[in-house]
């Protein structure tokens, strides 16, 4: 037997088992296989949210804009981060191929020598991660200027010429802005460049700091002054583009004018002219250097240039602004004035704004309303604003259901036979309505997915108690609107997805409404509407457990092969989605259209180039005490100076269908966009006669007009200069000691007559009052009504010698009427809440009328604001009563001369009540109105104003039957209980 021998490591370590000799490779492989693995799974999700987003589109029939966006931006993307990195790359390159070949043995070379030596081996790799990683910076920043591009790319001609340079609009709105990228692009190329090139040379012993001699190559010297020139000939680029800036500059001159003035006429503009051909100049003396190598004469005209920006650039306009506007600065700027004024009336559609003077009234006489009574019959007294937690409370029918909370819509509906004003609502889904025992996934994805329901109460009557008159209303719906499709898939409170759908036969899942008369308490349904991405494959349920971050969506079993996804379901958001050139209303409102329920999405085309218009910002501008975060404007941006409502937007509610309907077809904004996204955008000539009835000018453009109508009204230069007779949107003065006492008084829908029109329309109104004062000032409709006149505004202008009150003085004479005031603390000593209505301004009887109704909410219980009084005030004559018709016949000594549609209520089904016989019995008359006197008096202490409210109206009807009773008799009936000082229901 051979003897048995050990071989010992040299290094004296024992040997290791083969199993501890591989852990440390399985060690060092881990790492790498976490970080491979979480790349993925990054990667994946990317993919995922791609992959759903091209799914949603193309279950919208909208795929071309997802396709549109996604390559234009790679597009970009690649063009420009391509540039770049070449750009970038090819001067380091450069810089390293110039290197010296001998670069002297001194301290700071043999310092430098390290590092090239550290960095030879991996000179390449630095090279490409150098210019790639900027590459992709540049490519990103490109990439997001994809509008840019698109507009420029597809602008189409204003065929309006700015007064200076006589360019078409389409220039500063459309090619301005992309010039403008490419010389930043062109910059930053050139900034980055140099100094990555003087850091190689540097490296490379190009460039010397601290070495005796010259301090740079010839060769590196000719490539700096290239660099350097190039840089140069942008600035001169730069000045000459700064030219035609001037004409959508904005500064804090005279109320944020913009465009040119005197001194930019006179002396900034030929600066930047004088400016540019100097950095043409300085730049040829750089590229010259690469002959003569020498610093002088580039350093000599790069100081001419610097000295001239500040004396030709800078102290020139100053000393003209100084010395020849200044003394005579009204005179100097007027024609400027002109020019910005004519510029921003046409860019906000105020160019033909009709503007009366109005002599108001302020006496009264009987029958004054005589030629208003078509006014007078349509004044709106149900509030959209104050209305919600009534219909909550009426028509909510379960806690998962809703209304909005801030505002109701007001809308107008064919009722009987007449065209009426009509407050409207969808019954929502609101998963916060759910009990938290029944919280689950299943619950709030699959089984409640849907709202049931439209509603909607007349606008110009109450009943008995206070309350809406509903014209449509209840589960299952019931009223005026026919057979429509009820169910609300797609809504403001919609939740985040829902998943829907089954095979056929399958067993219903989701809850469709409440059903008292069903074993379960519910109707069941299943969506079959077109709407949603199908979810049913393996894949996809993969890809949206990952979007959503829920796993119940792949494991699952009630997740079968017809599911579909619902998802992106608010209104606005799916608009904005399909058509995201558009800034959106802030308020989106239901109707039902053919048998559906729709929502209309007001859309907006905006630009902030117009030359001379001035800007504004969206945000302040549409802002007013209605303004939540929920209703405002979706915007693009926040300053514009150009805006147009050149589009009209449906969601289907039922299976989320997006429409785009060109309304205004001679914008040039909204062609640009349509040439963008062929295929996407209908003709005016396909929206249906149904669908027209309803739609309305919109409130956020109007709102915006207003505001820069309170100083652009002034057309003559010199006033508008001096600044004194511009105006302003007065105060909300019916918020609450809770709201925003400054917040403007929102624009009110109603049908109305304007002085020289030939019948009410439905209209969107607003008052004015002067700048610092209270009085009114002018009053502003618009024609809402689809139709030859759609879109006309009319201006009625007070005299500035009469001092007629504004919505602020009328709410203050109201409330400290002793009347009004002696009513109203009544109400308040008893634990009741007042609440006041929107205050409306109405120009008829030759005068101004002011309508507000008084809602009243007890303090305690389940409660609900019911429209209790109204208050009407003309000239100095306030009246409150139970009615409006009442409080407009005590106004006018007695008789209005119109009557009002409070009492022409809709006819219900069901069997007509009679009327009564002439005459009618005395005596039961009478024992009917003691009666309803003292179930009055009784309600009155209990703090109960509805049956107090009910116990009036039958004291009333009581006595007018004993009136007609008593003089067909021949006797005199006995005097009416007279009820002590209380609130009238």
């Amino acid at each position: 037997m051979p003897p048995l021998s050990f071989d010992i490591p040299e290094t004296g370590e024992p040997p290791r088992h083969p199993a501890f000799a591989s852990g440390r490779r399985r060690t060092g492989a881990l790492l790498p296989t976490i970080v491979i693995l979480l790349v993925l799974a990054f990667g994946f999700s990317l993919f995922a949210d791609f992959w759903t987003d091209l799914l949603w589109f193309r279950s919208v029939g909208y795929a071309s804009v997802f396709t549109a966006q996604l390559g234009t931006k790679i597009g970009l993307f690649l063009a420009f981060g391509l540039l770049m990195a070449l750009i970038v790359g090819a001067n380091m390159l450069i810089a390293y191929r110039l290197r010296p070949g001998f670069r002297g043995m001194t301290l700071e070379q043999q310092s430098l020598d390290r590092y090239r030596m550290a960095l030879e081996p991996y000179r390449r790799l630095v090279l490409l991660l150098i210019a790639g990683g900027i590459g992709v910076l540049a490519g990103i920043s490109a990439a997001g200027q994809w509008r840019t591009w698109l507009a420029w790319r597809n602008g189409a001609r204003f065929d309006t010429r700015d007064p200076q340079f006589q360019l078409d609009v389409s220039f500063y709105t459309f090619g301005y802005p992309w010039w403008r990228f490419l010389l930043s692009f062109a910059f930053a190329a050139v900034i980055l460049s140099l100094i990555l090139t003087i850091a190689t040379h540097y490296l490379y012993g190009g460039l010397r700091l601290q070495s005796p001699g010259e301090k740079a190559t010839p060769a590196a010297q000719a490539h700096l002054s290239v660099l350097l020139g190039v840089f140069v000939l942008l600035k001169a680029g730069s000045y000459w583009l700064d030219r035609y800036g001037l004409a959508v500059q904005s500064d804090n001159f005279i109320q944020g004018w913009a465009g040119l003035k005197y001194k930019d006429v006179h002396a900034v503009l030929p600066a930047k002219t004088i400016l540019a051909a100097i950095a043409v100049i300085c730049a040829l003396l750089f590229f010259l250097n690469v002959v003569r190598r020498t610093w002088l004469l580039p350093g000599l005209g790069f100081g001419l240039l610097v000295l001239s920006a500040v004396l030709i650039g800078g102290v020139y306009p100053a000393i003209v602004q100084q010395f020849q506007v200044r003394p005579s600065e009204a005179d100097k700027e007027a024609p400027y004035i002109k020019r910005n004024i004519e510029a921003t009336r046409k860019a906000y559609g105020l160019d033909n704004v009709e503007t009366k003077p109005y002599d108001a009234k302020t006496e009264v006489t009987a029958g004054q309303l005589r030629d208003d009574a078509e006014t007078t019959n349509s004044i709106r007294l149900l509030d959209p604003s104050v209305v919600p937690p009534t219909f909550q409370q009426l028509q909510q029918i379960r806690s998962f259901y809703s209304f909005p909370s801030e505002a109701l819509d007001v809308d107008r509906y064919m009722i009987d036979g007449k065209l009426q004003d009509t407050v409207v609502a969808v019954r929502e889904l609101d998963l916060g309505g759910i009990p938290d025992a029944q919280r689950s996934w299943v619950n709030d994805h699959l089984k409640y997915t849907h709202g049931y329901g439209f509603v909607a109460a007349l606008g110009t009557t109450r009943d008995a108690k206070g309350q809406p008159v509903f014209v449509e209303s209840n589960v299952p719906p019931s009223g005026k609107m026919g057979q429509y499709e009820p169910r609300i898939y797609f809504g403001e409170k919609s939740p985040e997805y829902s998943i829907v759908g089954a095979p056929p036969g399958a067993e219903p899942r989701e809850l469709d409404y409440p059903d008292d008369s069903s074993p379960s308490g519910e109707k069941r349904y299943t969506y079959q509407g077109k709407g949603g991405v199908p979810i049913g494959s393996l894949f996809n349920k993969l890809l949206y457990t990952i979007k959503f971050r829920e796993e119940k969506i792949l494991l699952s079993s009630a997740v079968n092969s017809r599911s579909k996804i619902l998802y992106i379901r608010d209104p606005r958001q799916r608009v904005q989605k399909v058509a995201p050139w558009l800034t959106l209303d802030g308020d989106p409102y239901p109707a039902v259209v053919k048998g559906r329920i729709i929502w209309i999405v007001d859309g907006y085309t905006t630009a902030n180039g117009y030359p001379y218009s001035t800007r504004t910002t969206l945000g302040a501008a549409t802002s007013d005490s209605l303004t939540t975060s929920q209703r405002t404007v979706l915007a693009l941006r926040d300053q514009i100076n150009y805006i147009r409502n050149s589009v009209k937007a449906t969601v289907d509610a039922y299976d989320g269908t997006v429409t785009l309907y060109a309304w205004d077809e001679n914008d040039p904004v909204l062609k640009t966009w349509m040439s963008a996204f062929p295929g996407t955008v209908k003709p005016r000539k396909d929206i249906s006669p149904e669908l027209m009835s309803h739609l309305r000018y919109p409130q956020d453009l109007f709102k915006v007009q207003r505001d820069i109508f309170t100083r652009y009204h002034v057309t003559d230069p010199q006033s508008f200069y001096g600044g004194q007779d511009f105006w302003k949107v007065p105060a909300d003065p019916t918020q609450d000691e809770s709201g925003d006492r400054s917040a403007d008084q929102p624009p009110y829908y109603l049908t109305m007559q304007m002085p020289g029109q030939d019948r009410p329309t439905f209209s969107l109104s607003t008052s004015f009052v002067p700048n610092k004062r209270t009085n009114l000032a002018a009053f502003m409709a618009v024609n809402a009504q689809p139709g030859p006149d759609y879109g006309k505004i009319r201006v009625l202008e007070l005299s500035r010698n009469t001092t007629i009150p504004g919505p602020g003085q009328v709410q203050n004479n109201f409330e400290s009427n002793p009347e009004v005031s002696r009513e109203l603390s009544l109400l308040r000593g008893r634990g009741s809440e007042v609440k006041r209505g929107n205050l409306l301004t109405l120009p008829v009887g030759g005068g101004l009328l002011y309508v507000e109704p008084i809602y009243i909410q007890a303090a305690t219980g389940t409660s609900y604001p019911l429209l209790h009084k109204v208050v009407v005030g003309f000239g100095d004559q306030i009246q409150m009563r139970e009615t409006l018709q009442q409080a407009l016949d005590a106004v006018f000594q007695g008789d209005a001369g119109s009557q009002t549609g409070e009492g022409q209520q809709p006819a219900k089904p069901g069997k007509p009540s009679q009327p009564a016989p002439p005459g009618g019995d005395l005596q039961q008359a009478l024992r009917d109105a003691q009666q309803a006197y003292q179930d009055g008096q009784e309600a009155l202490k209990n703090g109960d104003f509805a049956k107090y409210g009910e116990a009036q109206r039958r004291l009333k009807e009581a006595l007018d039957r004993a009136a007609r009773a008593s003089q067909g008799g021949g006797s005199t009936p006995p005097p009416s209980p007279t009820p002590s000082p209380a609130p009238a229901g």
